[in-house]
């Protein structure tokens, strides 16, 4: 023990690149293959001695510089230790994912080649593919397996047409499951030449699956849709693009020479993109005054947004925007901008509550990059709602399948009645597909409404979609009915900002708890 103890003091003192040495000398040297033993084993205990109290040292006053010096002796010894050859790249990408993922910040990530390319395509340019925005966990989440997770489809897309909808998980593709795959081999696997085809099994909720066959095509990312609908003007907007608000401006000019007397904004299963573009758009709707600002202790950061001078929108023009649940981000600015600035009047669900601002930044040398949350933004009234949402100012549920329900649906879908009768009556007047869900509802004990819903969904799907479907969208019916019942004006009286909304539920929150 002594002679081990002198060992261990002996090799306290020398360098880490002096061991290192003294390992390469004795491989080299048969005889010495016990002292290598011998050695080895001491200079793992001398590692793992050493390496508490160099973080013990770190929890004081260690300076960024010897972390990361830490990280590249940590890196190095692994790719010259570890049992088994390890590929740079992989160990790279690991630390890359680390870093990030502590922060606990969903909106934060490591980006590799393939997923800066394709951020670059879903917010500026087109591309071969089947039009799913998706994510996809690296590892298991509460003993669920990682499979990709459908965040929402593109309008006018083979995964739109197919019926996929927000919240699916594709477990395979083309018979290969996906929870072992990278996200850049699901891409792979899903974008392609155009007219190709990609089989997709699909899960929904927990029991229900359903396989797609997916032809691909040319993905052009939309952002902006509109039509009159009477003397209203309505303008969907997809996405926040470099192009958005030149398409919305358009849609405005449309407007205003059909003389329309009021405009619907829909901003539902809007995802958000480019602040830049959600602060031009509110600028068609805002004559000067603060838009949105953003916070950061980045003092680079913290600026605020203004409106310019004059409207496209003419002041006495009624506005009501759609939200849902999944309106985010850019849109939630939007939305924001005009409540609390008393120019629109929200109408449907409260909104999802990103608000976040992330920038992406390219590596240098390399083609991966990586996305950071660098500020958080405010509302006219000095809110930020990222968690809490934007509520609307007139609550309009749509209705939904309810968990009770999911064994009949399933054996709907599983039964596949919809598709091949809409296939078979590809003209289906109101009146029919009203016959028609009524005695799906009584074979399969299911709700009427939400039966016409799908049926309608699913012969939008042979078609190109429509801008609007006042028939089935209750939501904008609401809207519609707001604008031509002459109510408008006292509803906008009575509208709250957001500020006041949120100290509100503060002191309900306050008084309940005492």
């Amino acid at each position: 023990m002594r002679s081990l103890q002198r060992g261990v003091d002996y090799l306290r003192k020398l360098p880490y690149n002096r061991i290192m040495r003294k390992h390469t000398f004795f491989l080299i040297n048969r005889k010495t293959l016990p002292i290598l033993w011998w050695l080895s084993t001491i200079g793992l205990g001398v590692i793992l001695i050493l390496t508490p109290v160099s973080y013990a040292d770190a929890q004081g006053n260690q300076s960024s510089k010897q972390y990361t010096s830490i990280i590249q002796q940590i890196f190095d010894f692994i790719q010259s230790h570890y049992v088994d050859e390890v590929d740079p790249k992989e160990l790279y990408e690991g630390a890359m994912n680390g870093m990030f993922n502590v922060l606990g910040d969903p909106h934060s990530a490591f980006l590799p080649a393939r997923e800066m390319m394709n951020l670059s395509d879903t917010t500026s340019g087109n591309f071969g593919g089947v039009g799913l925005y998706i994510s996809k966990p690296n590892e298991e989440i509460n003993g669920n397996p990682p499979y990709v997770e459908v965040a929402a489809p593109m309008e006018d897309t083979p995964g739109w047409r197919a019926g996929i909808n927000p919240g699916d998980l594709i477990i395979k593709i083309n018979d290969e499951p996906t929870d072992t795959l990278t996200m850049d081999e699901v891409l792979d696997r899903l974008r392609g030449k155009p007219g190709t085809t990609v089989t997709v099994l699909i899960r929904r909720g927990t029991s229900i699956e359903f396989s797609a066959s997916l032809t691909r095509a040319i993905i052009e990312v939309p952002t902006a849709k509109y039509a009159v609908i009477g003397d209203v003007g309505y303008l969907k907007l997809l996405t926040f693009t470099p192009m958005t608000a030149q398409r919305a401006k358009e849609a405005v000019t449309y407007f205003n020479a059909n003389n329309c007397k009021g405009f619907i904004l829909d901003l539902r299963n809007n995802y958000g993109g480019l602040l830049n573009a959600a602060v031009d758009v509110c600028d068609l709707f805002l004559d000067g005054g603060v838009v949105v600002s953003t916070k950061s202790r980045i003092s680079s950061e913290n600026r605020v947004f203004y409106a310019k001078k004059d409207t496209a929108v003419p002041a006495d023009i009624p506005v009501i925007i759609l939200i849902n649940s999944a309106s985010a981000s850019a849109s939630e600015i939007v939305a924001g901008a005009l409540k609390d600035r008393g120019r629109a009047y929200l109408v449907g669900a409260k909104s999802y509550g990103k608000g976040s601002v992330q920038q992406v930044f390219p590596i240098q040398g390399k083609q991966d990059g990586f996305k950071i949350t660098v500020a958080r933004y405010y509302t006219p009234s000095d809110v930020n709602i990222d968690g809490s949402g934007i509520p609307p100012d007139r609550e309009v549920p749509v209705p939904e399948f309810t968990e009770n329900d999911m064994e009949s649906l399933k054996a709907l879908i599983e039964a596949n009645e919809i598709p091949v009768y809409v296939k078979e009556h590809p003209n289906l007047s109101s009146a029919e597909i009203n016959a028609y869900a009524a005695r799906l509802s009584v074979q399969y004990s299911l709700n009427a409404e939400l039966l016409r819903l799908f049926i309608r969904n699913e012969q939008i799907r042979t078609t190109i979609a429509p801008v609007y479907d006042l028939d089935y969208d209750v939501q904008l019916q609401e809207a519609v009915n707001i604008l031509n019942g002459g109510s408008y004006r006292q509803l906008m009286q009575r509208t709250k900002t957001i500020k006041q909304l949120q100290d509100e539920a503060e002191a309900e929150e306050m008084t309940a708890a005492s």
